[in-house]
């Protein structure tokens, strides 16, 4: 992260200008795919919210989650001005072990041609991956979040999700990702 100096001892972080959280739930043959925008890693309220329902999306096939989510992600993508993106949340891992076969958050960096940073946020662990993922540990929980990035610093990203808003092991917007993509209107 960097740092703008104002007067000696006093500073501030240089935050990215938007970052977007992607996240998608899937119901019957449809998948609901939202996206908060905010500028900066305290906020507690987004600044612009999308959304989109797909039809027709690909089943789940064990091994091969990004290729049922991507396609979701890069359809709401086409809603944003692409200047407007600095970096990418996910609600998955960017590398599946620490040869850096890549995960949902992998494939996304890859299909933008390596433009934005992106970092995968997992409530999950995946065992086959130590030396690419950091552990952060939020609130008071006793599980931590499963960090991954590509494009940027693990240490920078772990730093980043473990400052955002609020107490919980899950981040205030990241919550309301999750729980605006489950708002679902038969």
């Amino acid at each position: 992260m960097d740092f703008l100096f104002l007067q000696p001892n006093l500073f501030v972080f240089d935050f990215p200008d938007m970052i977007f959280a992607f996240d998608t739930y899937y119901y019957g043959n449809k998948a609901k795919t939202v996206a908060l925008a905010f500028n900066s890693w305290y906020s507690s309220q987004a600044l612009e919210i999308y959304s989109e329902i797909l039809e027709g999306v690909a089943e789940y096939t064990p091994g091969e989650f990004y290729k049922r989510e991507l396609p979701c992600i890069l359809s709401l993508l086409k809603q944003i001005e692409p200047s407007l993106i600095d970096l990418i949340i996910v609600d998955s891992f960017v590398f599946l072990d620490d040869q850096e076969a890549l995960g949902l958050g992998g494939h996304l960096y890859h299909a933008l041609d390596g433009a934005v940073p992106v970092i995968g946020v997992a409530k999950t662990n995946f065992a086959t991956i130590d030396r690419k993922k950091a552990q952060v540990f939020r609130g008071e929980s006793k599980l931590p979040l499963y960090i991954t990035a590509i494009g940027m610093d693990l240490p920078e990203a772990a730093e980043n999700i473990r400052s955002m808003h609020g107490t919980f092991r899950m981040p205030t917007l990241l919550k309301r990702l999750d729980d605006f993509t489950k708002d679902v209107i038969s």
